[in-house]
């Protein structure tokens, strides 16, 4: 974290945790010990009002439920944290991409899939602590897209040809091996990579990305950041189209 919530350097990471599941709530810290969870709520606004100092806040985007209806949650829960001066990194079962890239847009440092083994989870969540961008195959297959389609035109040889072997699916070792370039040598061309589109999502327009996804348009408006304000204390509601839209920001 680089904002007021943040007391300075600590000894270990630390990271917060919100999310609507107890179970996800209790079971982080026993699972990864090689951070401090120093402290997990079950909604944002509670996050907000204390104020926690944290290197990272680990973030469901489904927070609502029948014991907190009106949950801010969704896109609209990332730019909370986000505004509030945290890093903020998604641990979520989404895998729209389009929604992953709205919460890239408003500013988290990360997506984490819940799906992901804990060791590697763990490791992602380290990464964001630091503000290495992490982001999911999904995400990585949209900015090859982008890229293709001219939409980020900021890549260098190398870049492009690392992201085009992470997009199908190769590790490191391997990329080393097809392009000679060390592990190291290639993560930072990563890091350069997912730095500079995570920029791009964040200074583009919704129409921009319709056309890159094929999307009808308008179809990001409701919720892509930036493109509609977010009425004070926005959220979804149980039942009916706001529980089957409750990415949206409104």
């Amino acid at each position: 974290m680089t904002a007021g919530p943040t007391a300075g350097p600590t000894a270990r990471p630390t990271a917060v945790v919100v999310d609507d599941a107890t179970v996800i709530r209790q079971s982080i810290p026993a699972l990864m010990p090689a951070f401090d969870v120093v402290g997990s709520y079950s909604r944002v606004e509670t996050l907000i009002a204390e104020r926690p100092h944290a290197d990272l806040v680990i973030l469901d985007l489904h927070l609502v439920n029948s014991t907190q209806p009106s949950a801010r949650q969704g896109v609209a829960a990332v730019r909370a944290v986000v505004a509030a001066g945290y890093r903020a990194c998604v641990y979520s079962q989404e895998e729209r991409r389009f929604v992953l890239a709205a919460c890239l847009a408003a500013g988290a440092t990360g997506i984490v899939s819940k799906s992901e083994p804990v060791e590697s989870a763990q490791a992602l969540f380290l990464d964001a602590m630091v503000g290495r961008i992490v982001v999911p195959q999904a995400i990585i297959s949209l900015m090859e897209l982008l890229v293709r389609r001219d939409c980020i035109t900021i890549l260098g040889e190398r870049q492009r040809q690392v992201l085009a072997g992470r997009a199908r699916g190769l590790t490191y070792a391997e990329l080393s091996r097809t392009l000679f370039l060390s592990e190291s040598t290639l993560r930072g061309y990563w890091r350069e990579l997912t730095l500079g589109v995570s920029r791009y999502l964040q200074a583009t327009t919704p129409s921009d990305i319709e056309r890159a996804l094929g999307l009808g348009p308008g179809d990001l408006l409701d919720f892509w950041p930036g493109a509609a304000d977010v009425p004070p204390g926005a959220t979804g509601t149980s039942g009916g189209a706001a529980s089957r839209d409750w990415w949206r920001l409104r």
